[in-house]
């Protein structure tokens, strides 16, 4: 037994510190610094030269009072981790699509929190887009919106003309 464990730590203390960096390998990004942090990566998988990309977020998860909501905090490391890959920041187009309770962490008050990562991503070109039905839902008119946060019919066609535009769903 004793073998087998140091076997398995002398084969874990050989990977390379990246690959066992954890959270302090988090530095701030080149685009957003405040926000978004990346790690380097030695990865092996290129990305293709000439490589335009066109993603869209999902939110509907409220974040805790006070807190960022790490799906808008993703979008920023989205920005990030690709500018530093070298992926010219004119060719790195994020929307956010915003439903459900998430709808209060980008209006003005119960959103504060969030408004530094609003201005930041929009900023970077980042169109925030709230769904009007859900909006109706929880009474939040335009009027309550941060600056550079539009309003949609609803997230269902927001995601549509997204992905009409070429936007592809980030999964997670």
């Amino acid at each position: 037994m004793f073998r087998l464990a140091s076997a398995t730590l002398v084969s874990l203390s050989a990977l390379t510190g990246a690959a066992l960096a954890g959270p302090d390998a988090f530095e701030p990004g080149i685009l957003i610094p405040e926000f978004g942090p990346v790690a380097e990566v030695d990865y092996d998988r290129p990305i293709p030269q000439g490589t335009v990309l066109r993603i869209r977020f999902d939110i509907s998860t409220r974040a805790e009072t006070g807190e960022l909501n790490s799906t808008l905090t993703s979008a920023a490391r989205f920005l990030n981790m690709h500018a530093a890959a070298g992926i010219p920041a004119e060719d790195i187009h994020v929307a956010v699509v915003i439903h459900g309770a998430a709808v209060h962490d980008v209006t003005v008050g119960d959103g504060e929190a969030n408004a530094g990562l609003v201005a930041a991503l929009n900023e970077h070109g980042v169109e925030i887009i709230v769904c009007g039905q859900s909006a109706a839902w929880y009474d939040v008119t335009p009027e309550d919106l941060q600056p550079g946060v539009s309003l949609a019919l609803s997230a269902m066609t927001a995601h549509a003309v997204l992905h009409s535009e070429g936007y592809a769903l980030n999964p997670f």
